[in-house]
């Protein structure tokens, strides 16, 4: 059930990936201007079409254009095709990896100018040191300036890679990649992003090309940094999700986090929009732990809207049995300062200071608090002036990839024939599969056991791309007892499988019906037997019934079983 106003809670196109790889000898230390402010810039309306400058501060926020070309063309979900099989949630057993779990590197975007890709540079260089990957996406004309300029900045460049595409904002977290895992590969859940950015909305979908990974359609219109959640299935978000789909209830929501990422979410009250402007909950909740919290505090403005819609989610944490840290946030000319927007990843954090004269006082007591709360890991601090009077910091910016299930050894999934169906001779059965590795899957194989898994003797398929889908034409055999293999190579010559769970059926021809008259009777044992006799005097081998290639009386056995099995059972 929704633990909706629950009281513990508060009331409340194809890319492929270039790698660039340019190595970097020794440590540089970057130095960073002191940044100012940035004023926030629109895009134009061109032929009635939304186009964003490249390099253009597109703020977190909805602008004025955007604002009044969404009066004339709303968000929807209707005719949602992206994914498999469109707006259709994984069937596989389903974990969404929360932040603080073994990541394997960060979805960011090389745009809004260099006051704001300063930033994204230092988050690469900070993650890179610490054997992460910088994903960054970014327009095809600009990779070799932001090659130039990471490399400038010390940034381990064999551990970035390049996404070549059209990009509208830096906001990534919004739009980006939501991660979870279907068994034991990784897979992509995306919405509709809240924004009309159309070539970051598409961003998950060239991500999942690239890295083979699966990408399901979640049928809601969302920001992601509206969004928190734990390893043990507890999600968190503001009830902006309700306003943004109106068509839905806030059960219907509930269920499809919870069918799409496994997610038990609760809905707190979003912060009036003079506040923060995104009404996202990573404005002012940062999990970091399966029972520990971050919960933002209003010191200066005790009593305010925003100070008891975090003091009440504070205190129900805290009943649920969680452990909760209280930074202090401001509200300064309209700018939201959080010490809540951090980038968590592995065995370091990255927070936010800030330069203004009324906020700059509150951060060592914010970085003193995440010490506290975080004595494992290393905090660094990282000036984020440039980029908050935009309604956003650094955990807007970036987007977690977590690590390959099986480490360097390949995982597989089986979706389809994993057991208790019957297919029939004839008929183009597709074989559907996930598989993940920490390099990248070259190639899978797929077998057929009709012994119930006991061996995988018949090859379907050797090698063949890892497309996730293999059409198989079923042959006319007969049998209860068969089962499909799918097994991932990597390229370092690793491999991982995964079968079908129980037996699935073969409608062919039933082998005890020898006559082939529909029936199995005992006129089948008089023309096997009749068959039989034959071929021992003429060298043929039409009744054959075992593996051994020479007629004998193994055969007779053999048939005897398969007509006894036929009577008791039905073929």
């Amino acid at each position: 059930m929704i633990r909706k106003g629950d009281a513990r809670y508060g009331s409340g196109t194809t890319v492929a990936l270039a790698a660039v790889a340019v190595g970097i000898a020794g440590g540089v230390c970057f130095a960073q201007p002191e940044p100012e402010s940035v004023r926030p810039a629109e895009p134009r309306l061109v032929n009635g079409d939304l186009v964003y400058p490249d390099q253009a501060p597109i703020p977190r926020y909805l602008t004025p254009v955007e604002r009044a070309y969404l009066a004339r063309h709303p968000l929807t979900t209707e005719g949602l095709l992206r994914g498999p099989g469109g707006p259709t949630p994984p069937d596989g057993p389903v974990w969404c990896a929360p932040e603080y779990a073994p990541m394997e590197g960060l979805c960011l975007s090389w745009e809004g100018g260099a006051s704001l890709t300063s930033i994204v540079t230092q988050i690469a260089l900070r993650i890179t040191a610490v054997g992460g990957r910088a994903y960054i996406g970014c327009d095809p004309g600009t990779v070799t300036s932001a090659t130039n300029s990471l490399t400038n900045a010390g940034v381990t460049m064999s551990l970035v890679t390049f996404v070549p595409r059209t990009m509208d904002s830096i906001w990534i977290r919004d739009y980006g990649p939501r991660y979870i895992t279907e068994g034991p590969c990784r897979a992509i859940v995306d919405h509709v992003y809240n924004r009309p950015r159309p070539n970051d909305n598409t961003f998950p979908i060239s991500f999942g090309l690239a890295k083979k990974h699966a990408v399901y359609a979640l049928p809601l219109i969302h920001g992601g940094g509206n969004y928190h959640l734990n390893g043990l299935g507890e999600g968190h978000a503001t009830r902006l999700i309700n306003n943004e789909n109106p068509g839905l209830t806030e059960q219907q929501i509930h269920d499809l986090w919870l069918d799409f990422q496994n997610c038990d979410t609760i809905f707190h009250t979003p912060f009036p929009t003079s506040i923060d402007a995104t009404q996202h909950i990573d404005m002012w909740v940062q999990i970091i732990g399966e029972t520990s919290v971050i919960v933002s505090d209003w010191p200066n403005n005790p009593g305010s809207v925003q100070d008891t819609i975090c003091d009440q989610a504070a205190a129900a944490f805290t009943a649920a049995g969680w452990t909760v840290h209280r930074p202090p946030a401001r509200s300064v000319n309209g700018t939201h300062y959080t010490y809540t927007n951090v980038v968590m990843f592995n065995d370091i954090v990255l927070l936010p200071s800030y330069t203004n004269g009324t906020v700059a006082p509150h951060n060592a007591a914010a970085l003193a608090i995440w010490q506290a709360a975080c004595p494992d890991k290393t905090i660094y601090q990282i000036n984020c002036q440039s980029i908050v009077t935009l309604a956003g910091v650094m955990h807007c910016i970036v987007m977690h990839v977590p690590v390959a299930p099986g480490g360097a050894i390949p995982t597989a999934y089986l979706k389809t024939l994993r057991g208790g169906e019957s297919v029939l001779p004839g008929a183009v059965q597709p074989i559907k599969w996930l598989a993940d590795d920490n390099v990248g899957v070259t190639g899978v194989d797929l077998l057929l056991s009709m012994d119930a898994g006991a061996t995988f003797p018949t090859v379907l398929a050797t090698n063949v791309p890892h497309t996730g889908s293999y059409n198989w034409t079923v042959p006319d055999t007969y049998t209860r007892n068969a089962r499909i293999k799918i097994v991932a190579h990597d390229v370092d010559a690793n491999t991982g499988f995964d079968a079908s769970a129980s037996s699935f059926t073969i409608e062919g021809t039933c082998p005890a019906d020898f006559n082939h008259d529909g029936v199995v009777g005992s006129s089948d044992i008089t023309a096997y037997l009749t068959a039989w006799f034959a071929d021992l005097a003429n060298g043929t081998t039409l009744s054959n019934f075992d593996a051994v290639p020479e007629i004998g009386s193994s055969d007779i056995t053999a048939f005897l079983t398969a007509w006894f099995e036929a009577l008791a059972t039905g073929c």
